[in-house]
């Protein structure tokens, strides 16, 4: 394995996303008896290659030859492994209790959203066009002009992922997302969303005792009021941090990119794992 003690913070982070090889080691105690077996391969090895897939997405060919074994087993061993890894990391995505958000809640969020509760986003993955006719109209996003996989990411106000829905078709739209994904019903009275103008979900949050915090709309007006163009800069300072905590998620090369189709099965377990290994760097609002 070329990852050890010796060698610098740098090429950990390069090649695996951990900010560094303390982090390495503690991932690896965590998971090592969950690791798909391998006759050839130490464990360490085969974290490592799981790893870089996930973040350089390098081709299984490449692999092979790095980690002297076959294609077949490379892909063996990834097939196996994103599950697994998954199963392990779940703990690091989770949805935080009222009173901790409120006792982390970051300064920037206490003038005008001292009840926020998430910040809510969707992002879609680019992936291959299927042969399938219906597979290909059912991931077709007009939004992105491609076949695409949508996911409804949900942030902490301290920038940590929160939430994670299961990847859906990229026609569906965000409001259906969010109905179908189970975050509604993590919701509880009081609690503030903060959101994008394409989550018209204010009636869904209403039952829930809740409330939604969007830009104003501009269709049908001249111009918006000052207290409306306050309110939308105020909103826009705190929910830049979603798109850094996308950007920190799409930093893994295997999601920036087109998915195969052979990987779009693996897509829930991938997301999950570069999910939890963002959350595992430092924090991205004080």
């Amino acid at each position: 394995m070329f990852l050890n003690k010796g060698k610098s913070d740098f090429r950990t982070k390069f090649y695996t996303g951990l900010p560094n090889y303390e982090a390495f080691q503690w991932l690896y105690s965590l998971c090592q008896s969950d690791l798909p077996n391998s006759n050839i391969l130490i464990a360490k090895d085969v974290l490592l290659l799981i790893l870089m897939k996930i973040r350089l997405n390098l081709t299984n060919q490449d692999l092979a030859y790095r980690f002297n074994v076959s294609v077949f087993h490379i892909s063996t061993l990834l097939n196996k492994g994103f599950q697994t890894l998954a199963a392990s990391l779940q703990f690091l995505v989770r949805w935080p209790s009222k009173d901790c958000v409120l006792r982390t809640l970051p300064r920037v969020f206490r003038p005008r959203f001292s009840k926020c509760r998430v910040i809510i986003d969707c992002t879609e993955i680019f992936i291959e066009r299927a042969r399938n006719l219906t597979v290909r109209a059912l991931t077709w996003s007009n939004y992105k002009h491609h076949n695409t996989i949508k996911i409804l990411v949900g942030i902490a106000s301290t920038g940590a992922i929160s939430f994670l829905s299961k990847a859906f078709g990229g026609r569906v739209s965000d409001k259906v997302i969010t109905q179908k994904s189970g975050f509604l019903d993590l919701l509880e009275h009081g609690d503030l969303v903060l959101a994008d103008r394409g989550f018209l979900i204010s009636e869904d949050l209403a039952t829930r005792g809740a409330s939604l915090a969007i830009p104003s709309f501009t269709k049908g007006k001249k111009q918006l009021s000052m207290m409306e163009v306050e309110f939308c800069r105020r909103l826009s300072r705190v929910r830049i941090h979603v798109e850094r905590a996308m950007e920190r998620i799409k930093n893994f090369k295997i999601i920036s990119g087109i998915l195969p189709l052979k990987l779009v099965p693996q897509a829930d377990n991938i997301l999950l794992i570069c999910a939890a290994l963002s959350n595992l760097q430092g924090r991205l609002v004080s």
